[in-house]
């Protein structure tokens, strides 16, 4: 039976940094992950000569002296990336039917409330306590600044409401629409969504908000090549099924193809109920299952992914969010008559030419009950298969749906689009892992906090979990839960000081 110090269940980002960071450390790592293709939400797929992002538009933080700027240069991969830096007057623009302006959302604090005030010049102290109350949350949450401290620290927020605290600052309807106006970057619940999860998304692209150029699968790469460079190994197209408890531990796992590893420290990058499920083990009682799977998950993504035909659509060097209706967080709850109700545009970064660009992505939100008649149908890499003409034709029906969208905020879009190709929930369960296709793994809820937040400890002492569902979700997320699930290992106070101290002042 194979022995390693730490086996790791699943390549996507967060099994990804655990696996560099732990191997940078000494301890002998193994990945295994079900796909041929590695890295979760980093991969990207290529059509007609382009390359598409599977989940990475775009990443914030990664300026010098910023929290994952410093995480990255830690594990050596800073210097390799590709970026690009967004439009630094409005790295987002807003935009609602009916409303001929098109808000923005500028890098840096005083930017950000020069350019609003632009468009709502009486509200100037409502701007200075929105960024004032971004920066009081962001600095309660030690890790996100890479530093120790205390949960009591981070207690004090957890029950403030975004949509509550955004009317609380301002009478003005329309200000508190476009503060809101990127929630598609949390899958934003208007009675559900905490202030915080708004709070330390929004200010890592209000430091600085960066494009890959070519796609972000570069991140997976060189975190692969940093952990084979450690003496890690990486094991493709084989999937865990059963993680098999003896006493208070894991004594070994089981692989699709029936052999068991053992390692003395297991890590899990699958969503926590996948983990539960195929855990066997006393120690998980029935109460605590029930917890853990009855977690309510963020609602699911359509994405259609565009190729542009080539000199047709100026490059954008931001992203543009348009809802259908006054409201900014009305899009999550459609009513299918009326889908979509908003969207997200992303334009790809490429190395070949700035003026147009080659390829975009759309992105609206789709609940996964849409998707009931075709639910037991599976289509990968590793299992090929065909879920239908019905199939094919619903997505048809709904992509011509999103494209008309777009074309009444772009005239022409149409007419620049050579090919296009779609992901629904389903594409996302079975190449990502959620069992749902949600697009942020569990949602977090400002009126019962504790309970979906998730600790990287499991009831089994050498099982840990790792990614998207444990603090934060997106790259900047994923990358501080990675830290603190290393840290169970490694010591919390050790790794952040290795973090700071690789940085030279």
């Amino acid at each position: 039976m194979l022995n390693y110090d730490v086996i790791i269940i699943g390549s996507g980002l967060g099994g990804l940094v655990c696996g560099a960071i732990l191997s940078q450390n000494g301890y002998r790592v193994c990945i295994y992950e079900k796909n041929r293709q590695v890295g979760g939400c980093l991969q990207t797929y290529s059509r007609d000569k382009v390359i598409f992002d599977s989940g990475v538009h775009y990443i914030g933080g990664l300026a010098p002296g910023e929290n994952l700027y410093k995480v990255f240069k830690y594990l050596g991969i800073y210097d390799e990336l590709r970026l690009k830096r967004m439009d630094i007057e409005g790295f987002d623009h807003v935009n609602f039917a009916g409303d001929p302006k098109v808000y923005r959302l500028a890098q840096g604090e005083e930017n950000f409330v020069r350019t609003l005030l632009e468009d709502f010049p009486e509200e100037e102290a409502a701007l200075r306590a929105y960024c004032s109350k971004i920066t009081e949350v962001c600095n309660k949450f030690p890790l996100y600044n890479l530093r120790t401290g205390a949960y009591e620290e981070k207690k004090q927020v957890l029950h403030l409401n975004t949509a509550d605290y955004l009317s609380s600052i301002t009478n003005n309807k329309k200000l508190q629409q476009v503060l809101a106006g990127n929630n598609l970057l949390y899958a934003g619940v208007a009675d559900k969504t905490p202030f915080y999860v708004h709070a330390l998304v929004v200010n890592s692209y209000m430091k600085s908000a960066w494009k890959c150029v070519d796609g972000g699968s570069r991140i997976g790469k060189l975190l692969c090549r940093r952990i084979r460079e450690n003496g890690g190994e990486i094991i493709r197209n084989m999937a865990v099924t059963a993680i098999q408890g003896q006493g208070d531990q894991v004594n070994h796992l089981v692989l699709q193809d029936g052999s068991k590893v053992q390692a003395t420290h297991y890590i899990s990058n699958l969503h926590p109920a996948q983990t539960i499920a195929i855990t066997h083990s006393d120690m998980l009682r029935g109460a605590y299952r029930n917890r853990v799977q009855g977690l309510q998950n963020s609602t699911g993504a359509f994405v259609l992914n565009v190729v542009l035909k080539p000199g047709t659509f100026k490059y954008l060097n931001h992203n543009y969010y348009y809802h259908a209706s006054s409201n900014a967080w009305a899009g999550v709850e459609y009513k299918e008559e009326e889908w979509p109700q908003t969207y997200a545009m992303y334009v790809a970064a490429s190395s070949s030419h700035e003026t147009y660009a080659d390829s975009l992505s759309v992105m609206t939100y789709m609940r996964y009950e849409e998707l009931q008649p075709w639910q037991h149908t599976f289509n990968t890499e590793r299992q090929p298969g065909y879920r239908g003409a019905d199939y094919e034709a619903f997505k048809t029906k709904k992509a011509e749906l999103l494209i008309r969208q777009v074309e009444q905020q772009f005239p022409g879009f149409r007419d620049c689009i050579q090919s296009y190709y779609v992901a629904t929930p389903l594409s996302y369960r079975d190449y990502i892992g959620t069992s749902d296709g949600s697009m942020y793994g569990i949602l977090k809820d400002s009126t019962d906090p504790l309970r979906t937040m998730v600790s990287a400890r499991t009831k089994l002492s050498n099982l840990y979990l790792t990614g998207q569902n444990l603090n934060l979700h997106g790259i900047l997320g994923v990358t501080i839960s990675s830290v603190i699930t290393s840290a169970e290992l490694l010591g919390m106070d050790f790794l952040v000081d290795a973090i700071n101290q690789s940085i030279p002042t």
